[in-house]
């Protein structure tokens, strides 16, 4: 691979991160609070690219031109020519068979720009722990009307706060559908700490007006009380809450699929 194919190999690289970053493409790998080092990583690559390819360019420019030489000279130079062209055929063929394998590295690229993965589901969350984890701190609830909480802050409430401030009041969270060996119908958000890699589920439990068809890895609204019936998560021990639903609704997939809310 010489240096204009990998320029063009970094440029190309470098204008995927920018897609990704001015699109929601990006939160398939990464949380979004990684925005700016994805369009930072975009334009330091093509700014490597098109330095590389000026800095070839101006180093062609500067070759020297070939002197002329004695008559008497020709001869001699000439055998030297041949046996040194020779030579660098040789080192030619050497040096640039090995380094074929290099182009591999040029197709994890296309995957990025052709194929983008999507958002770990169902059969991830119910093979994984769950990663419920106590906050800081709760932002304090208002005193009077329904509640929009995020999935994984009405997990942590339900179980660290025993459910302060909940008791009565109309919830409303959004999540996947996840049913376990028995049927037992779950609603997930998976949690990033940094990128897709490391995302680990936190899991509500559904019980009351649940409906009867649920599609796992399905997006539902769903609307309900709390209640302080718990399990254990059978993969960790960790524990896992309930809603007392009332009401469901399909609704679709997020544009931003992971929830980080319990990492605050």
């Amino acid at each position: 691979m010489n240096r204009q194919a990998q320029s063009a190999v970094l440029f190309v690289l470098g204008a995927a991160l920018l897609h990704a970053g001015l699109t929601d493409l990006y939160l398939r790998y990464v949380k979004a609070g990684l925005r700016p080092l994805v369009l930072a990583a975009g334009v330091v690559l093509i700014a490597t690219a098109l330095a590389t390819t000026w800095y070839e360019w101006r180093h062609k420019r500067r070759a020297p031109a070939p002197e002329d030489h004695a008559p008497e000279d020709h001869a001699h130079e000439d055998h030297a020519h041949e046996d040194h062209a020779h030579e660098d055929d040789d080192q030619g063929d050497h040096v640039h068979r090995e380094p074929r394998v290099s182009w591999l590295l040029v197709l994890p690229l296309f995957a990025l720009i052709l194929v983008a993965p999507p958002a770990l589901g169902s059969y991830s969350a119910m093979r994984t722990g769950t990663a419920l984890q106590q906050a800081y701190g709760y932002q304090k609830l208002p005193a009077t009307g329904p509640l929009r909480l995020g999935l994984a802050d009405y997990a942590g409430r339900a179980v660290y706060e025993h459910g302060r401030g909940l008791a009565g009041r109309q919830i409303t969270i959004t999540g996947f559908v996840a049913l376990d060996h028995s049927g037992a119908p779950y609603l997930v958000r998976m949690a990033l700490n940094c990128c897709a890699a490391d995302a680990q589920p936190v899991k509500v439990g559904l019980t009351g007006q649940v409906p009867p068809v649920l599609r796992p890895d399905g997006w539902l609204q769903v609307t309900g009380t709390y209640t302080g019936k718990r399990t254990k998560d059978t993969v960790n021990g960790g524990p896992i809450p309930y809603l007392r639903v009332t009401a469901a609704k399909p609704v679709p997939t997020p544009s931003d699929p992971y929830d980080e809310t319990w990492n605050n």
